[in-house]
């Protein structure tokens, strides 16, 4: 079996048996009764205009309140230069399986499914389905795509998503996060769910001596004495950052999970959605 193959019939056999059961949907329950926003129209009642969009974008945003009888399930994967990186499987694989994952639950539940694929600019885009063949289509192109030499640019998710996303949506954004990310406007309009994949080895490397490593991001090469003191002085910096980019989930109301390389995925999804 191929790459694909293999990814695609575990994330099935997670979502159609083992993981979900009886439930229709990792994404099932209640609270996606969303408040809907868009530009102000003459007309509108001037009391639903949300001043805090309103002051941000500086155009008037009102909020349209209506019942959501189907999920809009939005998958936005950062493939940069890091994601090309793994001791036991390459984060772009795991990428690519939560993405399935994800997918899966979503057409089973009969939910629209949009896929996107971002690096500092917008690379690829499928129009929402309820089609399995969206599935396959989706995760094949995160494998497919060479992440070498791209750099993250969240801003430019967050505004794309922003300005394209009309109807209210579950956005699931899935990279690395070695950025720490503005989705503030972004969650106001949508409700964000941020999966954070990575390799155990880039938080807590083994003491290395002298190496020359490779920017995955920049082709730059980097050479240095990796020893003890150095390897702490680094995971201490990812701690920090990791702790401030939690601060800031939690300040925009962003649910969010860690999945490491030689984890389990479908477990980590099941918790951080059961969890809401």
């Amino acid at each position: 079996m191929s790459k694909l193959q293999k990814i695609l019939v575990r994330a099935r056999r997670q979502v159609f048996s083992e993981m979900v059961g009886n439930n229709p949907s990792i994404f099932q329950g209640e609270g996606y009764d969303f408040i809907e926003l868009r530009e102000y129209m003459p007309g509108d009642d001037i009391r639903h205009i949300d001043w805090n969009i309103t002051a941000k974008l500086q155009k008037p945003y009102i909020k349209i309140f209506r019942e959501e009888r189907e999920l809009n399930v939005v998958v936005a994967s950062m493939l940069n230069g890091s994601v090309y990186f793994g001791s036991k499987r390459f984060k772009q694989d795991v990428i690519a399986e939560i993405t399935a994952m994800l997918s899966f639950s979503t057409i089973k539940n009969g939910d629209l499914l949009s896929s996107y694929i971002f690096s500092d600019k917008l690379e690829s885009f499928l129009k929402p389905s309820k089609k399995l063949f969206q599935v396959h289509k989706s995760t094949n192109e995160i494998l497919d795509f060479d992440p070498l030499n791209k750099k993250a640019d969240y801003k430019v998710l967050a505004d794309t998503l922003f300005k394209r996303l009309k109807r209210k949506s579950l956005i699931v954004i899935v990279g690395d996060f070695f950025e720490i990310p503005d989705f503030k406007v972004l969650a106001k309009k949508h409700e964000v769910v941020a999966v954070i994949v990575r390799d155990r080895l880039e938080e807590k490397p083994p003491e290395m001596g002298f190496t020359s490593l490779v920017d995955p991001e920049s082709g730059a090469v980097l050479e240095g004495d990796f020893n003890a003191q150095t390897v702490k002085e680094y995971a201490k910096k990812v701690l920090v950052h990791d702790r401030k980019l939690y601060a800031t989930f939690r300040k925009h109301q962003i649910r969010f999970t860690k999945v490491y390389t030689d984890g389990k995925i479908g477990v980590s999804l099941r918790r951080l959605f059961e969890g809401r």
